[in-house]
């Protein structure tokens, strides 16, 4: 995302002129939307300028405001994030994805992800049933400090060894400690479905697998995309990041214990 260039104007910003609004007009119109919202006047003005990427929390609120699609207010902040024209172009990506289509292999390349990842680690879905998949994670956060992990729930968990998972993860990492000068455990759910419907993915900044429709019975979890690119990696891990900016945080025992189990 590159700043807008001096003397020119976002579609963000020539929304808020054409309604002759001030920055503490918009502010005030995304409080009666997001209730709590903690939006300031130099955080829009930084999203209008380019230098913030407005999350999708405040997007789905501007364009309500607005009354302009998110391709349109945003397209000047988006530019130059992965795409798919852009995976496809890229030099050496023809062979760069696999599809899985068995219960043990889609298990041995979740588990990949997690073990080879050094910097991030995004988890998202409710489904998470995987003793050794759960269990490689929780490793994974003890034996690096510095790996930042991302799980956003897509709904209420499905099963109650997920909510123990969650349990654990707050055992291990505190969310509001910053001895390594950030956040190092994010845990946050959206309970949308209409707009945010069901996905399941686990990425690092080297690689991800993305569950998809069974190929081979209605209803199973065996079959997965595996991608081997960081272009595509890091791009889901930025999805994993801006649905934990719009989703309700579960930081706290208390929070998970809250949590209502589906099955």
């Amino acid at each position: 995302m590159e700043p807008v260039a001096a003397g020119a104007e976002s579609a963000l910003r020539q929304a808020r002129r054409h309604r002759n609004w001030t920055l503490g007009q918009v502010v005030r119109a995304i409080d009666e939307r997001v209730p709590n919202s903690g939006v300031t006047e130099s955080l829009v003005s930084a999203w209008e300028r380019g230098r913030r990427r407005t999350s999708l929390r405040y997007r789905a609120a501007l364009c309500e405001i607005y009354g302009q699609p998110p391709e349109v207010l945003f397209a000047f902040q988006d530019a130059g994030r992965p795409s798919l024209a852009l995976v496809e172009a890229e030099e050496g990506l023809a062979s760069s994805a696999e599809v899985v289509c068995a219960v043990e292999q889609l298990r041995a390349a979740m588990l990949k992800v997690v073990i080879t990842a050094e910097r991030t680690l995004a988890a998202v879905g409710s489904r998470s049933r995987d003793p050794a998949y759960l269990e490689a994670i929780e490793r994974a956060l003890r034996e690096r400090p510095r790996l930042v992990h991302w799980r956003v729930l897509v709904g209420q968990p499905h099963r109650q060894i997920l909510k123990d998972h969650l349990v654990r993860l707050l055992a291990l990492r505190d969310p509001a400690d910053r001895t390594h000068g950030m956040q190092t455990l994010h845990l946050g759910m959206v309970d949308d479905p209409v707009r945010e419907p069901e996905r399941f993915f686990v990425a690092s900044e080297s690689r991800a697998v993305v569950m998809i429709p069974s190929l081979t019975t209605a209803g199973a979890l065996d079959t997965g995309v595996i991608l081997l690119h960081p272009v595509q990696a890091r791009g889901l891990v930025e999805h994993a990041k801006q649905l934990y900016a719009a989703a309700v945080k579960i930081e706290s025992p208390a929070a998970v214990q809250a949590l209502t189990i589906l099955r």
